[in-house]
């Protein structure tokens, strides 16, 4: 078998592209990093492994948008608090207190907190953060040797729990939707195989044509810096992705993953 199949599906899923400082965005559909993250965690594998980037290189993805979701944004704040100590011109980060944000301000070896100038308490930081609500992906990936079945063992038997972009995004279905054996990506992704949840939502409208995204060489695509470069530090590499419509004939038996 040369194709391992994702199903991702849940209440959220976030799939950051451009995420920087308080805007924490989503793309509409999994990113190779986030994939290949996911799988690390299946595999026990610590983020500054060397083997993420090698899996990045290793395997072709390709995606298929079965429910695109909806964007959701979430006001969020981090830090924030009370010091139990009485308040100073200077908090530490081994002083007894609630909440806080550390700064890139170090005295003698300890980290001060920020402080809030008009109240003096710790500082709260406020993000936006992006989710996609009720979405639901088919994952394909392609390689030609046994790391397939590799992957496909431990998704299944992960080492740790596996979650969709965020670790507040769980998993609704499971996540492993099999094997199969495909010339392409888009051939694989053109299987009529779908979740309970996408049937049940196509009960009220049923698309014609399904939208996947596939990983492609150089030049055939839109760039996209979403394949791993170093993940110590979070430095990606550019690939390439070009969007198809998969077309849903009338004629087309969906297959129940969950019925076979």
């Amino acid at each position: 078998m040369n194709t391992l199949f994702l199903r991702l599906e849940g209440p959220m899923q976030a799939w950051g592209l451009r995420a920087r400082w308080s805007e924490r965005d989503t793309a509409d559909a999994p990113t190779k990093s986030g994939i290949i993250g996911l799988l690390g965690c299946a595999l026990g594998l610590r983020r500054d492994d060397a083997r993420l980037r090698a899996l990045s290189d290793e395997l072709r993805m390709g995606v298929r948008i079965d429910l695109p979701g909806t964007l959701m944004r979430d006001y969020h704040t981090t830090g924030g608090g009370r010091f139990a100590l009485a308040l100073a011109k200077s908090h530490f980060h081994d002083q007894p207190y609630t909440g806080g944000v550390l700064s890139a301000e170090v005295s003698k070896g300890r980290i001060k907190v920020k402080i809030n100038q008009t109240t003096r308490e710790p500082e709260t930081d406020v993000s936006e953060r992006y989710y996609l609500a009720d979405a639901s992906f088919r994952v394909a990936l392609q390689e030609e040797t046994n790391l397939i079945e590799e992957l496909a063992s431990a998704v299944q038997q992960p080492v740790w729990p596996l979650f969709l972009g965020r670790k507040s995004c769980v998993p609704s279905a499971p996540i492993y939707d099999g094997l199969g054996q495909f010339a392409d990506l888009p051939t694989a992704l053109s299987e009529p195989t779908f979740s309970r949840r996408v049937l049940q939502a196509w009960e009220r409208q049923r698309p014609d044509m399904l939208r996947a995204l596939i990983e492609t060489d150089p030049g055939n695509g839109n760039r996209q810096y979403d394949n791993i470069g170093t993940p110590g530090y979070r430095l990606f590499r550019p690939r390439f992705v070009r969007e198809v419509w998969l077309p849903l004939g009338a004629g087309t038996i969906p297959i129940d993953t969950l019925e076979g």
